[in-house]
């Protein structure tokens, strides 16, 4: 990854202020126009954040609701706050005197709100929103390299980071909420950037963080169990992420159709869909062929234009992330002879597929950190790798606490019957109990009945240090996968983030072998 030029604290705010009238806000979500002429310049749902003309957001939560933190808002220059009658009730308790605009569902009326004040409705942004439940955060990095190949200046909104231009910063939430997203766009436009990428989650989709944007395009890339605790079943959170394929939150679409979800998503879809396929006998608009000889090539078709491409990340699912991204080129109206040069370019996309050295060290096996935290993409990882590997293959995973539980035995099979060696250990337990969290992941791998060697370690750290020591005693040849937390620099343990990073871990585990011998 290229030095970070700036960074940004809190989410920026256009330098150009637009003054909303209150009473055009409350006109624009149905609600009764507060008494006075209070302007409005900014919207947050942060207390916070506020800043002097802010319509501050005052929202239920889980532990909270948002107009208990009212005061501190009109305190930081809230000039009136959106809220539900629960909030005025809170509002007429504390006997806060501000001019209230009462919604049944204020969050769902938050991206319309934040585009108007914003004035994100007709901004010039060339926009792309990717959704599925793996592949989003590389296919938004390839998108974006290919414009910055094409000498386009793009913002990037996701998982890993912030961008807007050469500014970074470290993302809170995959997509943020919506009075962030319309300000970070806006941003984007008075900065005269040509165009968005982003990542669009299925969380963001349910709680309308991206209500008031419409995508030039919408990429689909599959659907496969996770987030089961927040959606309830499969056919939930799959019609979570279809709620981006309408006129209403996008214009056309590119939809990867090897799983069945795909293959459905694509009828279900009321934009134009261009279809992709890696699969010989699945119909579809253009078809991935790879390359006999060469993993990292194949051509992408339509019958008529044909493109030669190469992957710069291993995997089957790799090309089919880069073809997906050549294909949002394409039908936002790029050449393909530009769209072939564009996605030639190394996205350098931190925590996916990442490999790991250190000075000294091409004697040592081969290391890679990734972000596969669901039964597939253990599985697809780990097959990227193997024909690469003519040694062991040895795996260091974990499951995340707090989160969809239905999955961690999957992990676990899929680790077994993938790899050689196998290291059970902490991800990030959260508030739930780590052994437990591991003793499924176990569970899985045992049911698995391979020949895989499983191990259960209670601290990531030792966990790494053994894979990597344990596949450097088995011969030439080998390889680590710790996958899981990526890009990741911290580990959350009953409430507390402490530091920790998997690159890091793997680099002292590398650097031990050489200061320490073989047997360290």
């Amino acid at each position: 990854m290229g030095p970070v030029v700036s960074s940004f604290v809190s989410t920026p705010r256009p330098a150009a202020v637009r003054a909303t009238p209150l009473a055009a806000v409350a006109a624009l979500v149905g609600a009764p126009a507060p008494a006075g002429d209070a302007v409005v310049t900014g919207v947050t749902l942060n207390s916070r954040a506020v800043t002097t003309g802010d319509l501050y957001a005052a929202l239920p939560g889980a532990n909270a609701h948002g107009a208990t933190f009212a005061g501190a808002a009109v305190e930081g220059g809230a000039v009136a706050v959106l809220t539900d009658a629960a909030g005025a009730h809170l509002l007429d308790e504390a006997g806060l005197d501000v001019p209230r605009v009462v919604v049944e569902e204020p969050r769902a009326v938050l991206g319309a709100v934040a585009s108007r004040v914003y004035g994100t409705e007709h901004q010039p942004l060339r926009t792309y929103g990717i959704t599925g439940t793996n592949g989003k955060t590389t296919t938004a990095y390839l998108v974006s390299s290919a414009l910055h190949a094409l000498g386009q200046t793009t913002g990037l909104i996701g998982t890993v980071e912030t961008r807007i231009g050469d500014e970074r910063v470290k993302s809170v939430r995959t997509t943020p909420e919506a009075t962030d997203l319309h300000a970070l766009l806006a941003v984007m436009a008075e900065r005269r950037l040509d165009a968005c990428v982003m990542e669009v989650s299925s969380h963001a989709l349910d709680l309308h963080r991206v209500d008031g944007v419409v995508y030039d395009v919408a990429v689909f890339t599959n659907l496969s169990q996770d987030h089961l605790d927040f959606h309830g079943g499969m056919r939930e959170y799959f019609l979570a992420k279809a709620a981006l394929f309408t006129p209403q939150r996008s214009r056309q679409a590119v939809v990867c159709v090897d799983d069945e979800w795909g293959r459905e998503l694509a009828g279900l879809a009321s934009v134009p869909v261009t279809t992709l396929t890696s699969c010989a006998d699945v119909p579809a608009d253009w078809r991935l062929v790879a390359d006999e000889l060469d993993p990292a090539a194949f051509t992408l078709s339509d019958g008529s234009t044909t493109l030669r491409l190469r992957s710069a990340l291993p995997g089957d699912f790799n090309r089919v992330n880069t073809a997906l991204a050549a294909l949002a080129l394409l039908v936002s109206g790029h050449e393909a002879a530009e769209v072939e040069r564009a996605c030639a370019a190394d996205p350098d996309v931190p925590g996916r597929m990442e490999p790991v050295a250190v000075p000294g060290g091409e004697h040592l096996p081969r290391c890679v950190v990734d972000y596969a935290h669901t039964p597939e993409a253990v599985a697809a990882a780990l097959r990227a790798l193997r024909p690469t590997t003519t040694g062991k293959l040895a795996v260091v995973i974990g499951a995340g606490g707090d989160r969809d539980r239905g999955k961690r035995a999957a992990m676990g099979r899929a680790a077994a019957e993938h790899a050689d060696l196998v290291y059970v250990t902490n991800d990030n337990p959260r508030s739930e109990d780590p052994a437990t969290i591991r003793a499924a992941v176990l569970q899985g791998a045992r049911d698995a009945a391979t020949t895989a060697e499983l191990h259960d370690v209670d601290r990531r750290s030792v966990a790494i240090a053994q894979a990597v020591q344990a596949a450097h005693r088995s011969g030439p040849g080998a390889t680590v996968a710790v996958v899981g937390k990526g890009h990741e620099t911290g580990q959350e343990v009953a409430g507390t983030i402490y530091p920790f990073d998997d690159r890091e871990e793997v680099r002292k585990a590398l650097q031990q072998l050489i200061t320490g011998g073989a047997d360290a």
